[in-house]
């Protein structure tokens, strides 16, 4: 469990580093389009969904290779981090601007650590209890699902709020 608890730790400042990281990758890169398919190519919050998504996956299959034997449930465990943590970054923006009416570039950085510490103590507390073992296969193929997801809506989104970036001006 301590050896648990330290990498626990560890994946919140990888994840914090490499998804704040990531912000910027896509611009560095010159917009090569396959680091467009890792990284956020836009001010949109789905894309800013990536940076936590795919710096925890990397993440999490590190863990579960090295635990995957001394805990049976590691993999069902983040797989659900995963998700929550990803999905929280759009519930907690839309929540926040629906009440000021307005972004708030301090409060963006705090969903993203939040989402982070959410999606680690969450994988954290249900690998200890084994509560989803039963759910393995279904966790696991949401995250691919969601990774498909990121691939294809990178450059062909839907028309919708979430995947609309906010630095380009909508008209009427």
């Amino acid at each position: 469990m301590k050896h648990l608890k330290k990498y626990t730790t560890i994946g919140i400042l990888f994840v914090l580093a490499k998804g704040t990281l990531d912000h910027f990758l896509y611009d560095w890169s010159g917009h090569n389009h396959l680091v467009g398919l890792l990284t956020p190519i836009n001010e949109s919050i789905w894309e800013h969904m990536k940076m936590l998504f795919y710096p925890m996956l990397l993440y999490s299959l590190f863990l579960i290779f090295k635990f995957r034997k001394t805990y049976s449930c590691i993999t069902s465990s983040l797989c659900f981090g995963i998700l929550m943590g990803t999905i929280l970054i759009p519930i907690f923006f839309y929540a926040y601007t629906s009440i000021l009416g307005k972004d708030i570039f301090l409060l963006d950085i705090g969903t993203f650590i939040l989402s982070i510490l959410i999606a680690f103590r969450l994988s954290y507390k249900l690998t200890l209890s084994r509560r989803l073992d039963s759910y393995t296969v279904l966790l696991s193929y949401s995250v691919i699902v969601l990774l498909i997801c990121f691939m294809v809506f990178t450059y062909y989104p839907p028309g919708t709020r979430i995947f609309q970036d906010s630095t380009v001006s909508q008209s009427a």
